[in-house]
């Protein structure tokens, strides 16, 4: 296994397929919507969470003063994702760290174990780091930083 890379396992449910048995295209931007919160905030339940969580859920109750907003996201779909009930393996890496956002890559694969794995999508988004008062883009922090760097890897180069 790649050791740039985050493996979080998410499973499907009934509702996100579509009237041909395969995962709704918006489905899967709710789907790496959930891999992405479980990569970067912190479980609440004081469980321990992958080395990239470093946001913790008081923004969701009013009370953190920064907050994190997609400015873009992109989605290359490979093949039709079955309906299965073991959960999928989206493998997440950081593409680019900026001022005051980062470019979070994800691949979404057929669950870990199976044999070859089957490639579903790609996927890429900007995430921006915002002050939740203002609105505006707030600087990342050098512990931010230092615990994404580890997970830099190439960013996705889609096919055209």
């Amino acid at each position: 296994m790649d050791d740039t890379r985050l493996h979080i396992p998410i499973h499907l449910r009934w509702g996100d397929l579509d009237a041909l048995g395969h995962v709704n295209n918006t489905s899967m931007l709710k789907l790496l919507e959930e891999a992405r919160l479980r990569a970067f905030w912190r479980p609440e339940d004081g469980t321990d969470g992958p080395p990239t969580a470093v946001f913790d859920m008081s923004v969701l109750e009013g009370g953190g003063s920064r907050a994190t907003l997609i400015a873009r996201q992109e989605i290359e779909y490979l093949r039709p994702v079955p309906y299965g009930q073991r959960p999928l393996d989206v493998q997440l890496w950081i593409g680019r760290i900026g001022g005051s956002s980062i470019q979070v890559c994800y691949e979404v694969f057929s669950p870990i174990g199976d044999e070859p794995q089957v490639l579903y999508a790609r996927s890429s988004a900007v995430v921006v780091l915002v002050d939740t008062a203002s609105g505006r883009p707030t600087r990342l922090s050098g512990a931010e930083r230092a615990a994404w760097q580890p997970f830099v890897g190439e960013p996705i180069d889609y096919r055209r």
